[in-house]
């Protein structure tokens, strides 16, 4: 075990103020598209089936690309946010039910190091943005792709202390793994969180999250 702390944390939605998926969804899909969110939804598709026909809307222009990770507005605090945490000793993992291709896109153009479990994905003329299964992932998991909460696990055997940051569904099991004073949501996952009366720490920005892990970086 390490006596460094760590901090997990979604992408979407929680580094990011809008998920890549629903800006594809937006922008590049139309009434005549299947709706992949309401049949996973309805238990009819998995997370990552749906992720994965969203994601095959995708533009393959360049200027097209940048432009739809640009709209993903990470947090402008980002990069400062990321390197203080390294500084206060901290390791940063981020974990996403998304596409590994833009998460390191926008995490590089921050200047941020970090481990990252997501889904490979690869631009495809003609199909988008093609999400591949992490199948010789450690912590694979069929119905999302990476499985949050082992990482968590994982991180809980060798860490000691693991926060965790999320918003989203795919985030739930993960958060509930941490101790309260260390877990942090919004959106849906503050409102579940809320439902089942689990103390949690509300955020509006990633870098809120760091400020509180660490008061220096405040």
């Amino acid at each position: 075990m390490t006596r460094r702390p760590v901090l997990i944390s979604d992408f979407d939605g929680t580094i990011t103020e809008n998920d890549f998926f629903a800006l594809v969804m937006d922008l590049y899909m139309g009434p005549e598209d299947p709706d992949y969110w309401s049949q996973y939804g309805a238990g009819r598709i998995t997370h990552f089936e749906a992720m994965k026909g969203i994601f095959s809307h995708a533009p393959t222009d360049p200027a097209r690309l940048d432009d739809l990770i640009a709209r993903c507005r990470p947090d402008p605090g980002l990069g400062e946010a990321a390197r203080c945490l390294e500084r206060g000793g901290w390791d940063l993992i981020v974990v996403s039910a998304g596409a590994a291709w833009y998460i390191e896109r926008i995490l590089a153009a921050a200047g941020v190091a970090a481990g990252v479990y997501a889904n490979p994905g690869r631009i495809v003329p003609g199909h988008g943005l093609v999400l591949d299964p992490p199948s010789r992932s450690p912590f694979f998991s069929p119905e999302i792709g990476i499985d949050k909460a082992g990482v968590v696990r994982d991180a809980l055997a060798r860490y000691s202390k693991v926060a965790f940051a999320g918003d989203g569904p795919p985030d739930l099991e993960a958060s509930l793994l941490v101790e309260p004073a260390l877990r942090f949501a919004r959106g849906f996952l503050a409102r579940e969180l809320t439902r089942r009366a689990e103390p949690f720490h509300p955020f509006e920005r990633w870098s809120d999250v760091v400020r509180a892990l660490d008061p220096a970086c405040s």
